[in-house]
């Protein structure tokens, strides 16, 4: 749809441009400045779809690297108890035991290098958190951009028609558009939660 309100913007300005009216002028100038509310907004909408992506694959690398420490906990943990079984009463037994013991702890929790079961779930969680920030703000770009390209298409339509009245809601949408712009980039969640689904 950007591509057809390009369009649109772009033979609208023109036109305006050559026009005597006054008042067409302004409408173009207006059109020209949502459009460029447009450009900033779908720029940033992608650029947060790029981190949501980017965020989606940090915490799945980072869940996947969870999973394998649990496996290798519980291979280490049952291999202990097997021995342990076997052989309770020899020394070399009871020590290799204990140092299986040791490494399943630390794979537990390893907070000099992070990578340690707890550390990983954290920094899982925490990605998961940012991707979901992301793809909010996404979607809340996807919303201001559309109601900046209605307020193009209303514009326009006021160069066609002469009715001023599309000029004035263009001129709305183009207000909330740019409320819109401004309160993602302070507050996307609370944004992102008052818009539709």
């Amino acid at each position: 749809m950007a591509e057809a309100v390009h369009e649109i913007s772009h033979e609208a300005t023109h036109s305006a441009a050559h026009s005597g009216r006054k008042a067409d002028r302004f409408v173009g100038l207006l059109i020209s400045v949502l459009a460029l509310m447009l450009a900033v907004s779908e720029m940033q909408g992608k650029s947060a779809q790029t981190n949501a992506l980017a965020y989606n694959i940090e915490a799945s690398n980072l869940w996947s690297f969870f999973q394998a420490k649990t496996i290798r906990q519980t291979v280490l943990r049952t291999a202990g108890e097997e021995a342990a079984l076997a052989g309770a009463e020899v020394p070399a037994v009871k020590k290799q035991v204990e140092s299986w013991k040791a490494t399943i702890d630390r794979w537990e929790s390893e907070p000099s290098t992070g990578e340690g079961r707890r550390e990983l779930m954290a920094r899982a969680k925490e990605t998961e958190r940012k991707r979901d920030e992301a793809f909010a703000k996404y979607h809340a770009f996807e919303v201001a951009s559309l109601v900046l390209q209605l307020g193009i298409v209303l514009a326009s339509v006021t160069l066609i028609s002469g009715l001023l009245g599309f000029a004035l809601a263009s001129a709305a949408l183009g207000a909330a558009g740019l409320a819109l712009l401004i309160g993602i980039n302070l507050a996307p969640l609370t944004v992102a939660a008052m818009l539709p689904h």
